[in-house]
């Protein structure tokens, strides 16, 4: 699904050769400051290459028109952003920009029910902790049925328990959709229990 060849970042990345294969869960590991976060930016053309080429379904990502390619691969921050004032605004709102119509309540509250988040679709958005934030962002992502879900850090704020779940949730829900899942955690935990594949990143260059 997407292919590196002989890409350079500035003195963050530099990776000769890279596959990640569609419809699993790779997942990126490795110490802070690696380049884990710029890899995910360069799978939908958030930041460009200095060197080299980032291709998805063999065509180079800067080539594809970047509204089209980031639906097709949405990418969710260590840090939830949030646009809406209740729950249910914040799950519909992508539809709205997209002109689609949003799912049905009874999704919406399916959704939130498997990400762990047991919240009124009524609940102010600002009530909620950073760890529900976080599960609200992947309930979002999630709903719009993307072909790839980037993803830097889904769990960092939560504890382990909760962690475990959710990510098994997500794992779940995304092999029944058939998207795939390119993941950066902290956790080796959660890396060797749910990723099909593991690539560790050392001082910008893939260590295995």
């Amino acid at each position: 699904m997407f292919s590196l060849r002989e890409v350079k970042f500035k003195d963050v990345l530099d990776i000769d050769k890279l596959e990640l294969s569609a419809e699993q869960v790779s997942c990126i590991v490795g110490p802070s400051g690696g380049g884990k976060t710029t890899l995910l930016k360069l799978l939908n053309n958030l930041v460009s290459v200095d060197q080299g080429q980032v291709l998805y379904q063999n065509k180079d990502v800067e080539a594809w028109d970047p509204i089209e390619l980031r639906r097709k691969i949405i990418m969710l921050s260590q840090q939830p952003i949030t646009f809406s004032n209740t729950i249910q605004e914040e799950l519909e709102i992508a539809f709205k920009m997209i002109c689609e119509d949003a799912p049905k309540k009874e999704q919406l509250i399916k959704i939130l029910d498997q990400m762990q988040l047991n919240k009124k679709l009524s609940t102010k958005v600002e009530r909620l902790s950073g760890g529900e934030k976080q599960r609200l962002s992947l309930a979002r992502g999630l709903l719009l049925n993307p072909e790839v879900l980037l993803l830097d850090e889904p769990s960092s704020a939560l504890d382990r328990d909760t962690e475990e779940l959710v990510i098994k949730q997500l794992v779940k829900y995304a092999q029944k959709n058939n998207i795939t899942l390119v993941m950066v955690t902290h956790s080796l935990n959660i890396a060797h229990q749910f990723g099909d594949e593991i690539i560790e990143i050392k001082g910008g260059k893939i260590a295995n």
